[in-house]
């Protein structure tokens, strides 16, 4: 059946999907997304358009220019090649002339397959398209569904069906999009532990450039995003084309182009040989990929945000509590009455949430025994941990507890009891250690189930409300003694069947994701948790940029950012407190310092930071993250939705070229309106970090400010204070009537 044939009401060779408009749309929401697919004949289609929308929404469809978008875009074809000009579809193939990086790779019987696949169905809604198309001569069958959310992101999802009589290996099924002609430019991320998510520009350039992870989850070097725009895009501007991929295991961020075509932008999960086995009618779902785009990385960025804040509706019912989280302060040394001290001291300067880290369980006294056998320590906690969570109850604190739920440590009883339950390569060796741990796997129905009793257990007899949960170690080498297959694939859907089944049992139970810091963070897991731990180093000039890159995908008020001890534990670097609070305040406050030895005037800026940190939090901030020539200089804007109030950290990370620094543009601002500018909660909190060699004082860093135009801060800029290298300041920007 051809689309022609099925779809007489439709009429035409073209589809247009576009975003549905929000109710309301806020003041400053993205422009509306839409999307072209273009068929010929009976194959697959292809997206001859997708970007900013091409006309109103009530604009007749027979005026819109689908056909012209087609006709142009259509290639001649060359000598010395094949006989079609390279046009990828949804997922190119060889049969319709592809010639780079397969997009689908299929065995069976251990031969490659090659399907040239007939459209026989098609399904569209204003912003939805599903599409039906098989090849029976090798017995495949495949669905392709796409569609723009409200926040102006496309999703893109494939499912293969294996219609054949033998079984399958799927090898290979990833998605892309295609770019302009003029994306020219790739934006990915690297990084290691403690330094996450670190920027790296590069030319796109014939060729495929891809950033793979092969350990189990997306890990510390993930790019967030992979990101194509026109030469020089920025923040603030060039036309942007953005990519992630919703999964929480091995994947791929690519981008790929060939001499015939402008190129690709795309992401898949990546399959070791037999991990998916299709049988005679099974079928295997890609995660989904979600792409945006925009005029600069913000704009592109800030559909996700929206997307997040769409899927988790309290983060807009409550604020975000400000949390004391107590590994830095003790690590494994627990102890009842200094925790209860700590406690107490930390609600008084404010906190709202109490988190119990790593340490509290049977015979942990380090990280090299007992994950697994998650029983309270009679010996430290010998009325359990009741006493505590009760008192932080009665301080009006949520109480929290760390776990490690898919990890197991060889020296346990679980593992004594359950050797069968861990991952391995085969049945005789373990994989290589990771600190001191294996996995758990939890494609076994009994572990699995294990699991699910014991963090169920936990929240209701411990009056748990927050669980932190860490994932220390790489999968690999990840056999399941279950199914005999490589197991990344069912570890990562059990997690989330896991995590969906704990907050059906909890309601309201909320779920931090940690990974060693910030080794997973995507929207596979964002979708089920509410906060993630962007980084284990809370140094405040390492975590500027890591923040950075964590922003692009995921909203402040989700980011945990902690004020911590100086000098640092982690870099060994001394830096202020007024720092420290600058960079950790406009994400999602917590403190992180035995407090137990902070003298009063500490504990005293402490409760005047926690009072900033309420006073400025709340839902929907846009993030604006400036462009600047000086690569010392950070400059990073949170917006209120309405905005009228916005909060911007000025960070001097290194000594400048200038002296003073130059003007900082703050971009984002009502051209039209006046703002008053001062430094947030008064100039005396940044004293310390002001250079001596400034001798004369700025005339708007005081109380009163100074009332300015926002063409004269977006355009031109404000002299910031000089301040020393390695410091960084708040400045509050309110609308002046």
């Amino acid at each position: 059946m051809t689309i022609r044939e099925e779809e007489e009401t439709m009429s035409r060779t073209h589809i247009r999907l576009r975003s549905p408009a929000p109710s309301p749309r806020p003041p400053a929401g993205p422009l509306p997304t839409e999307l072209v697919l273009s068929f010929e004949d009976d194959a697959l289609p292809r997206i001859v358009y997708w970007g900013e929308g091409l006309a109103d929404a009530d604009e007749r469809t027979d005026g819109l220019p689908d056909d012209g978008l087609a006709v142009v875009g259509r290639a001649q074809v060359m000598a010395g090649g094949l006989e079609s000009a390279e046009r990828p579809t949804l997922v190119p193939t060889q049969a319709e002339g592809w010639t780079g990086t397969p997009m689908l790779s299929v065995h069976r019987g251990g031969t490659e397959v090659y399907p040239s696949f007939t459209v026989s169905s098609v399904r569209s809604s204003a912003s939805t398209c599903t599409v039906e198309a098989e090849d029976p001569e090798v017995g495949l069958g495949l669905r392709i569904r796409i569609s723009i959310d409200q926040c102006g992101l496309v999703h893109e999802e494939a499912r293969l069906t294996n219609n054949g009589d033998d079984d399958i290996d799927v090898h290979r099924l990833w998605l892309s999009l295609p770019l302009p002609a003029d994306a020219v430019d790739l934006w990915t991320h690297t990084g290691h532990h403690m330094r996450e998510r670190s920027a790296q520009r590069h030319p796109l350039v014939d060729g495929l450039f891809a950033k793979e992870t092969w350990v189990g989850r997306p890990d510390f070097d993930a790019t967030t995003l992979i990101i194509a725009g026109e030469s020089g895009f920025g923040f603030e501007k060039g036309a942007v084309r953005a990519v992630h991929l919703a999964w929480s295991g091995n994947s791929t961020h690519f981008a790929l182009r060939t001499p015939y075509t402008p190129g690709l932008v795309g992401a898949g999960e990546l399959l070791h040989a037999g991990e998916v086995l299709l049988g005679p009618g099974q079928s295997y779902t890609t995660p989904g990929l979600v792409a945006s785009w925009g005029e600069g990385v913000n704009a592109a960025a800030a559909r996700y945000h929206d997307h997040l804040r769409s899927l988790h509706p309290r983060l807009d019912d409550a604020p975000r509590p400000l949390t004391v989280n107590t590994w830095e302060a003790f690590y494994f040394d627990h102890d009842v009455e200094r925790m209860q001290r700590l406690a107490r001291i930390g609600a008084r300067i404010g906190a709202e949430r109490f988190v119990l880290d790593d340490g509290w369980f049977a015979g942990r006294r380090d990280d090299t025994r007992a994950l697994g056998d998650w029983t309270v320590d009679p010996r430290t906690w010998p009325g359990g941990l009741r006493p505590l969570s009760d008192l932080v109850h009665s301080l009006g604190m949520e109480f929290g507890l760390w776990v490690e739920p898919e990890m197991i440590s060889p020296d346990s009883d679980l593992a004594r009891s359950r050797p069968d339950w861990v991952l391995r390569p085969a049945p005789g060796r373990l994989p290589l250690p990771g600190r001191h741990q294996q996995v758990l796997d939890l494609a076994n129905p009994s572990a699995w189930r294990h699991v699910f009793n014991a963090l169920s257990a936990l929240v209701e007899d411990e009056g748990v409300d927050y669980l932190k949960w860490d994932h220390n170690r790489f999968v690999t080498e990840a056999v399941s003694p279950t199914t005999g297959r490589p197991a990344v694939h069912g570890q990562t859907l059990a997690l989330y069947r896991l995590i969906d089944s704990l907050k059906e049992r909890h309601p309201g139970i909320e779920i931090e994701s940690c990974a060693s810091g910030g080794g997973r963070i995507d929207l596979g897991i964002l979708a089920r948790t509410d906060r993630v731990w962007a980084s284990d180093c809370t140094d405040p000039l390492e975590r500027v940029d890591i923040q950075r890159g964590t922003s692009l995908l995921v909203p402040p008020e989700m980011i945990g950012a902690h004020i911590a001890q100086s000098p640092s534990h982690m870099t060994g670097r001394a830096t202020l407190l007024s720092t420290r609070a600058a960079v950790a305040l406009t994400a999602h406050l917590g403190i992180e310092w035995n407090l137990l030895d902070a003298d009063e005037d500490d504990l005293d800026a402490l409760g005047r930071w926690a009072d900033l940190y309420k006073e400025i939090r709340g839902p929907g901030r846009r993030v604006v993250h400036a462009d600047s020539a000086d690569p010392s200089v950070r400059v990073d804007g949170f917006i209120d939705p309405d905005g009228r109030r916005s909060v911007w950290r000025f960070a001097a990370l290194s000594s400048s070229q200038h002296y003073p620094y130059a003007p900082i543009r703050l971009p984002g601002l009502r051209r039209g309106a006046h703002y008053r500018i001062r430094p947030l909660g008064g100039p005396g909190l940044y004293e310390q970090a002001m250079s001596p060699m400034a001798r004369t004082r700025l005339e708007w860093w005081n109380e009163e400010g100074a009332v300015v135009p926002g063409t004269v801060l977006s355009r031109w800029g404000l002299r910031p204070p000089h301040l020393l290298p390695g410091s960084a300041v708040l400045i509050e920007v309110v609308e002046a009537p």
